[in-house]
């Protein structure tokens, strides 16, 4: 991928609405005072278990207070930051489908700011959605790049997700590298996880991204064979990705905010807790706190 050198300034700046600022430099962008460290939790993780009120307590329960949002959780802007207020949480990012911004993108923008929440991050692409070749994905790099704009004019940033599929290589570059170079303001979200299942080496990869990488996705594989039952995902630590090194390449990279995430959780609040645990343990030595 082409190191594009983007200023994070505006992406940023939706992550310190506490302290009233409008912009902020990289270095300065931080969560608010009251969260130790950047680490949030992506609400898909919970999606089976309870109310998003009881959801968002087990956020609260693991003393993590930063959520990614899947969508709108049919629920209004008002009852949506009503729950977040009373948890003392904060929206940093939003999982909204690209059909949502095709078809309502003033939508999109009305409840995400309405929530306080200024990154929307397009989590994933149906199988009849996805390019077959580098210039499918030049295409869609192109129109999510126009998003990217429609956004930044409103104070919003995009950012893009990815699963395995985007590991795809066309002349020794994957789909999401070939993405990504014709869409200059869109922002990374990495999956650690899918990068490994994909055979890759995730922390060689996200130094591809340096510059332009807004979060990873905190998520772990299990031993092959276990956890069948949880589709093979794992707490944060308790796998087999090499956390030491795959976090030290994405403070490099810039990684503002560090996502928990498990897919099919047995158990979810042991999962956010065991993941917090781990990062808070993890992360001090990292970003040098």
């Amino acid at each position: 991928m082409k190191k594009q050198g983007l200023l994070l300034s505006t992406a940023i700046a939706g992550f310190v609405v506490a302290a009233g600022a409008a912009s902020v430099s990289a270095q300065d962008a931080a969560p608010q005072e009251d969260a130790a460290l950047p680490i949030a939790v992506q609400m898909y993780t919970l999606r089976n278990f309870g109310s998003v009120d009881e959801q968002l307590a087990i956020v609260e329960e693991a003393g993590v207070s930063a959520v990614e949002l899947v969508g709108t959780h049919d629920m209004s802007a008002e009852d949506l930051n009503g729950l977040l207020d009373a948890h003392g949480i904060d929206a940093i990012s939003a999982h909204v489908q690209l059909d949502a911004l095709r078809s309502g993108i003033e939508d999109v923008i009305e409840f995400n700011k309405a929530v306080g929440n200024e990154v929307i991050t397009v989590p994933y692409l149906a199988e009849e959605a996805r390019p077959t070749d580098a210039e499918g994905w030049t295409a869609l790099g192109e129109e999510l790049e126009g998003f990217a704009g429609q956004l930044q004019a409103e104070g919003l940033q995009l950012a893009y997700h990815n699963h395995d599929f985007e590991m795809e290589e066309f002349d020794g570059q994957t789909a999401l590298e070939v993405m990504f170079d014709a869409a200059p303001s869109v922002l990374a979200q990495l999956d650690v996880a899918w990068i490994d299942r994909a055979g890759l080496d995730a922390a060689e990869y996200i130094a591809n991204f340096d510059g332009h990488l807004f979060a990873i996705h905190a998520k772990d594989n299990a031993p092959e064979g276990e956890a069948e039952e949880e589709d093979g995902w794992a707490a944060v630590g308790s796998g087999t990705i090499d956390w030491q090194a795959v976090l030290t390449a994405a403070n490099d990279a810039g990684a503002q905010w560090y996502i928990i995430e498990h897919d099919n959780p047995a158990d979810a609040s042991a999962i956010v807790d065991s993941s917090a645990r781990f990062l808070e343990q993890e992360l001090p030595g990292i970003l040098g706190e």
